[in-house]
């Protein structure tokens, strides 16, 4: 893809006129175009520290450009056709951290030159300009190697950029929490890879500027047989789960018909003592309220991903138009297994009930365990997994995506592997964000919400 956009830019160089006078000869060279670009032999490596080196050797260009030519009383106009050969060009692009936190391309190193041009000359005068072709091929062969390295940089230091722009790095996920993607430090080079360490921190709307401390595992990144590899440590789970504790959304309410009819029925029973004491509230409508009591904490271990969750669980009657009266109120400790995996760019996670010991603190109320389980699964698991159905961005330019995606459990982190494969070229995002202002590293205080249903 880089030596396509590479063509693409040689393509639209422009080179300026040339004219001049040599005695009675005077001459006028224009419109210059480039027909043809042979960039056989390329090369795209990795460069300690911090660089990227493009070459190409050996490379063709043909030409075309508008000869005037006035020699005494005779004018002669016409096109030639041209032909640089030996075309030579060394690039190294510097890659570093910029202030919001994006990779860019922050220096570019160019050099580039011709070793060799011909020009076939036609009409009346040919012999007049095959005279003076050494003077003018090398005059043209001056002014195309001049115009390579320009048009490079600006493709790299500008257009490339731009694409780079595309890269999500302080973006809401929804109308609770957002994700700060921005590096950490300048990208590390070593001769076969390219690794940049990102914050992948959640922060809860409400305090954006919140931060919490990493305690997790410093990710290690093994594997070599996908052409991009993403770790993601305990602590991107136990910051977005921290960030939705901290927005007070972690609680589910079932309520009349949402509580399952068995359920129902053997709560009824269990507190009917309690019930039948507050007669006429016999036949009021049961509400259950699980209110997670602490930021759930992941653990990541080669066997499998789990969370830990501490939760109350809240059983209540609610008759019309009178205050809830509670029946109980219990601590509840459960284990989820968690299923992660990549859809598009986005990292999802399904959930299920893990853990095979007591989910309930009290023995008394051991005769809910079962119950309350299926709750869990079959109920409130749904629920969880309908919120999470979207998953997060992983930050990747506009036009790029993985694919033959694998994900891997480590001790501590899990690894996402992946190809990468192009959806649309350079050239179309360029042109895309072209016109458009950078993005902002940081939401404007007054984003435009997301569609979200507002049991969520």
């Amino acid at each position: 893809e880089g030596l396509r956009f590479v063509e693409q830019e040689l393509q639209n160089i422009t080179v300026s006129d040339l004219h001049g006078k040599e005695g009675q000869f005077h001459y006028n060279i224009s419109q210059v175009k480039v027909m043809d670009l042979q960039l056989a032999f390329s090369d795209l490596h990795f460069q300690p520290q911090q660089h990227l080196v493009f070459n190409i050797n050996n490379a063709s260009i043909s030409l075309r450009f508008r000869r005037q030519l006035l020699y005494w009383f005779f004018y002669d106009i016409g096109s030639i056709n041209a032909s640089a050969d030996g075309v030579h060009i060394h690039t190294v692009l510097q890659l570093a951290k910029d202030e919001a936190g994006r990779l860019k391309i922050s220096n570019i190193t160019c050099n580039a030159s011709i070793a060799r041009m011909h020009a076939g000359f036609s009409g009346t005068l040919r012999k007049v300009y095959e005279f003076l072709s050494t003077f003018i091929v090398t005059g043209m062969r001056f002014l195309v190697s001049q115009q390579i390295c320009p048009s490079l940089e600006h493709a790299s230091l500008v257009l490339l950029n731009s694409v780079l722009d595309t890269v999500p790095v302080r973006n809401y996920v929804d109308e609770h929490i957002g994700i700060d993607y921005s590096l950490l430090r300048d990208p590390a080079v070593s001769t076969d890879t390219l690794d940049l360490d990102f914050k992948g921190m959640f922060f809860p709307r409400a305090r954006e500027n919140q931060e919490l401390e990493n305690h997790a595992v410093e990710p290690v990144i093994k594997e070599t047989e996908r052409m991009v590899y993403v770790a993601f440590s305990e602590y991107f789970f136990d910051s977005a789960m921290h960030s939705y504790f901290q927005a007070g959304v972690l609680a589910i309410e079932l309520q009349g018909e949402k509580v399952p009819k068995d359920l129902e029925v053997l709560l009824r029973a269990t507190f009917f003592g309690t019930i039948f004491m507050l007669s006429p509230a016999v036949d009021a409508p049961l509400r259950l309220v699980l209110q997670v009591s602490a930021p759930p904490r992941c653990v990541i271990k080669p066997s499998g991903t789990s969370v830990s969750v501490s939760a109350f669980l809240n059983i209540s009657l609610v008759p019309p138009g009178r205050p809830a009266v509670q029946l109980s109120s219990m601590a509840m400790e459960t284990k989820l297994s968690a299923k992660v995996f990549l859809q598009g760019k986005a990292l999802r996670v399904q959930f299920r009930i893990y853990s095979k010991q007591s989910a309930l603190e009290s023995l008394a109320l051991f005769s809910l365990q079962a119950p309350l389980k299926t709750l869990l699964q079959l109920t409130i698991m749904p629920i969880i997994n309908e919120r999470t159905k979207k998953g997060v961005q992983i930050p990747l330019p506009e036009g790029m995506d993985f694919t033959k995606e694998v994900v891997t459990n480590h001790a501590g982190f899990l690894t996402v592997g992946a190809d990468l494969h192009f959806s649309k070229g350079l050239r179309e995002v360029i042109e895309k964000y072209r016109l458009a202002p950078t993005a902002p590293a940081y939401p404007s205080s007054r984003p435009t919400e997301p569609t979200v249903d507002p049991h969520q």
